[in-house]
């Protein structure tokens, strides 16, 4: 645990949900003892799925075209820093722990979350550094999130499903109506397609919303079939804000095209292994996921896949296990390094499924294995 992450522990776990405190008074007062200086634009972005992957490929792309941009997304795969970037490139530690140390203090008097306060820091840093664009992803919902205290220019919503359903309600609709609120005090929004109760909800909400109309992106074929709807909601934004904002519509393009995203089939080698790793955590990411699977792997050796005790994945092995010879999930009681230490050979294509956390551990497990075995020979 960083030492950015050891003060920010004192004020809740970093998992958002469990986190979760609805509702903005806190994070009002938070904005009141701050000194921000407002962007020339602020993007949110709020969904169930596709989220982070949207947010960067945005960020990719305005860059790309000459503004400093700031990200903020959640959770992170290793580091707190990778929340909080400009330009793709993480915040130093040592900045980070600067402005703790003015912002704790109150943080912890009027009880605000961990969610609360990192959302916090990373204002503070944006204004700091004076980024031109701000891209703020949700942490859970929209309605009392965090991200949505302060105003936004363009609301970007990817596709909803079941997840956080104790926070947000255990119906699609009831969901949709939570994350509707993202395009408050918006002028533009944009929604991938959705089911057709979401939509109708989200366009009660909010008449002028735009849904973007998918297409294909052959040069994102290796990452994901998924990610080119995730491409084509970031273009749709992109096409919009070139309108207003007068940049090159190509270049923001290419840059979408080749927009790198953590933790999303990132794929690595170990000795003369294959492993892809995929932060696809809840059934619906995971069915987004499978149409691409046979065309990294036919099947994979071994397929892991781990998430949170509390969600029920077992609907989804059947389909799964069509596409490895053997699936280990966490509801066999296997921990993840205990399973990659049985399971994980030198050669072979594998496949790791999980949260964020679950990426970590996978990560940190690999690393250690490579620096045993090399000691060893």
């Amino acid at each position: 645990m960083s030492e950015v992450e050891t003060w920010l522990s004192c004020l809740g776990s970093p998992q958002a949900d469990r986190d979760y405190l609805p509702g903005h008074q806190r994070m009002v007062s938070l904005l009141d003892t701050m000194s921000l200086t407002q962007p020339q634009y602020r993007i949110r972005v709020a969904g169930t799925n596709g989220k982070g992957s949207t947010a960067f490929m945005l960020a990719h792309a305005l860059q790309a075209v000459g503004f400093n941009v700031g990200l903020y997304t959640s959770p992170h795969i290793q580091h707190f820093q990778e929340r909080i970037r400009i330009n793709l490139s993480p915040v130093k530690e040592k900045i980070l722990l600067q402005m703790l140390d003015t912002l704790l203090p109150h943080a912890q008097r009027i009880g605000a979350s961990y969610f609360e306060t990192a959302t916090a820091l990373a204002l503070q840093y944006f204004s700091n550094q004076k980024v031109d664009i701000e891209i703020l992803e949700a942490g859970v919902g929209a309605r009392l999130d965090a991200t949505t205290a302060v105003p936004a220019d363009t609301a970007v919503i990817t596709p909803i499903d079941l997840d956080h359903t104790d926070w947000l309600g255990g119906t699609l609709s009831a969901i949709a109506q939570e994350k509707a609120h993202i395009m408050n005090g918006c002028h533009d929004a944009v929604s991938a397609p959705q089911h057709h109760e979401v939509q109708r909800i989200l366009t009660k909400h909010n008449p002028k919303l735009t849904f973007c109309h998918p297409e294909p992106w052959p040069h994102l074929h290796s990452v994901g079939n998924h990610q080119q709807l995730n491409a084509s909601l970031a273009y749709t934004v992109i096409n919009h804000l070139s309108q207003s904002l007068n940049f090159p519509l190509a270049t923001a393009k290419k840059a979408i095209e080749t927009a790198h995203i953590p933790g999303r089939l990132q794929h690595i080698t170990h000795g003369q292994a294959h492993i892809w790793l995929d932060a696809a955590h809840n059934a619906h990411a995971i069915e987004a996921l499978i149409p691409t699977l046979p065309h990294i792997a036919k099947p994979f050796d071994v397929i892991f896949c781990f998430t949170r005790a509390d969600r029920d994945l077992s609907a989804i092995w059947p389909q799964l296990q069509h596409y490895t010879k053997k699936l280990i999930t966490q509801s066999q009681g296997c921990r993840l390094d205990l399973a990659l230490k049985k399971y994980l050979k030198n050669t072979g294509q594998y496949l790791i499924l999980g949260s964020f956390t679950s990426v970590d551990q996978a990560l940190i497990y690999l690393k250690h294995d490579l620096k045993t075995s090399h000691h060893n020979t």
